[in-house]
């Protein structure tokens, strides 16, 4: 009896697969649930352990591969958007950066043209503004020359060489007339001298004054000399004559004067030069008499 058992379970055994088979049951609880998940033999050796199939393994390789390649097509996707999203950033920024260049630029035609077209209407303002000041030139009048003292007598130069000096006071008087309507001129007189042909006999001071638009003035300045010495150049001076009575001397009296007119400040500022000679006659009987000179000048400009 006991040997036909051992043969029995010999060639069960031997009948029996290798592999451990799966029962398929539903499960009527949660454990029992559990339990056929994990494949319990029937046998219920405990010997046995789990082991999962090669169709088991390469579906699970075939999963991981075809997951981790979706996971490679789906960052290969996120990463050409994200390239694509970057492009479109950089585009936009150099659109913007070209817009922004573009408006500068227009921005810098227009301020050019503004300082330029200014910078031409002012000239063309200033322009105008001069050509209407030259309209308006001073008028100037030597009225007369008063001849008050005149002497000549023995001396000595610095050197102590002997010779004759001359001494001479006169007072001249200019009239000054500012023809502007709209402009006010600064004016200096100078140089005023008194010549004896080519030799120079006394000088007049430098005047300055300022002159409002349509308004005039009179200027009355002496031209002196003291101590000049002569050296023979003058015969009609000399101390040896005796009395001044009989001299009569032709002289040359010579005034510059220089007018300077602010018509725009000191952008606008038209300049009249004039130039006056005048012929004169110094007569020994007529010291302190007024010499009319109103028609015995010329002027210069």
């Amino acid at each position: 009896m006991h040997t036909k058992s051992d043969s029995d379970v010999t060639s069960l055994e031997a009948a029996s697969p290798k592999h451990p088979l799966y029962y398929v049951q539903s499960p009527s609880n949660h454990d029992a649930a559990e339990k056929m998940s994990y494949g319990s033999s029937p046998f219920g050796s405990p010997g046995h352990h789990y082991h999962s199939s090669p169709i088991h393994h390469s579906r699970e390789s075939s999963t991981s591969r075809f997951s981790a390649s979706m996971k490679t097509t789906r960052n290969h996707g996120y990463w050409k958007r994200l390239q694509r999203v970057g492009d479109s950033v950089e585009e936009d920024d150099q659109v913007d950066e070209e817009d922004m260049r573009h408006k500068k630029e227009i921005k810098r035609f227009y301020v050019v043209c503004f300082v330029l077209s200014f910078v031409v209407l002012f000239s063309v303002f200033s322009l105008i503004l001069w050509a209407a000041s030259t309209c308006y030139p001073p008028e100037i009048y030597v009225k007369r020359l008063v001849f008050e003292r005149f002497n000549v007598q023995s001396g000595m130069d610095i050197s102590g060489v002997a010779t004759d000096m001359l001494s001479i006071n006169s007072t001249i008087k200019i009239f000054y007339r500012n023809t502007g309507t709209f402009f006010g001129v600064a004016v200096k007189i100078a140089p005023i001298q008194l010549w004896y042909y080519q030799r120079h006999l006394a000088n007049g001071p430098e005047v300055k004054f300022h002159q409002h638009r349509k308004t005039q003035r009179t200027i009355v300045t002496s031209v002196n000399a003291y101590q000049l010495p002569l050296y023979g150049a003058l015969p009609g001076f000399s101390a040896r004559n005796g009395g001044h009575d009989s001299i009569s001397v032709p002289l040359n009296l010579t005034i510059g004067i220089r007018s300077r007119a602010y018509v725009l400040g000191k952008l606008v500022k038209p300049k009249f030069y004039r130039t006056i000679r005048c012929q004169v006659t110094l007569h020994g009987k007529k010291l302190g008499k007024p010499v009319n000179l109103t028609n015995s000048c010329v002027h210069h400009n």
